[in-house]
């Protein structure tokens, strides 16, 4: 195997990882709200957590069906109906179907691609761009959303919120347990 494909290879595992954390932590933060919270506004014009699982699902769908070979802007899109607001707790439980109808598209094309793909041409909205870049391009808006619904959440629960990370006041411990883990037979406090 060539250093070209073998850095292809790793470039689509960073991705996949990439993508997966990114769900996986929304779908955490999610999982910690009712489903009225789902619904609420934070502040005037700003997104619920409805709305954010809405854009994201339907940018799912137009950007990677069809990857290689068609706009990532798909003419049935309708971008500006995602940011909607739902009102009702039986729209959220239709997002929550969508959400987790929409990224297997996403993995399946990561699954399917090989490295020389990634220097394929694609558009979005008409504007050429390798696939690699329109991939990372899209992690980051996911990261970007993401995080909107960690903190929204994080707001939302206030007190009761779980973290989905280090907790505070407890870095050094967890240090100890990852060496531990990684090195079971170094010295403790090492």
């Amino acid at each position: 195997m060539s250093t070209t494909d073998t850095l292809g290879l790793a470039v689509l595992a960073t991705l996949r990882h990439n993508f997966t954390t990114y769900k996986t932590l929304t779908e955490r933060a999610l999982a910690q709200l009712t489903t009225a919270e789902w619904l609420v506004e934070p502040a005037p014009g700003a997104n619920s957590a409805a709305v954010i699982v809405q854009h994201m699902s339907g940018n799912l769908r137009s950007r990677f069906t069809d990857f290689l070979t068609t706009d990532g802007e798909k003419p049935d899109r309708q971008r500006d109906q995602e940011f909607v607001q739902p009102s009702t707790e039986a729209e959220v439980e239709a997002l929550q179907q969508r959400w987790h109808a929409t990224w297997p598209i996403l993995f399946a094309l990561l699954d399917s691609l090989q490295p020389a793909d990634l220097l394929r041409t694609v558009t979005i909205r008409g504007e050429s761009h390798t696939a690699l870049a329109a991939l990372e391009r899209q992690a980051t808006h996911y990261a970007y959303h993401s995080g909107q619904v960690v903190q929204l959440a994080k707001q939302l629960r206030g007190a009761a919120w779980q973290t989905l990370s280090v907790p505070r006041g407890q870095s050094e411990q967890f240090n100890q347990q990852m060496r531990a883990r990684l090195n079971p037979t170094a010295p403790s406090g090492v």
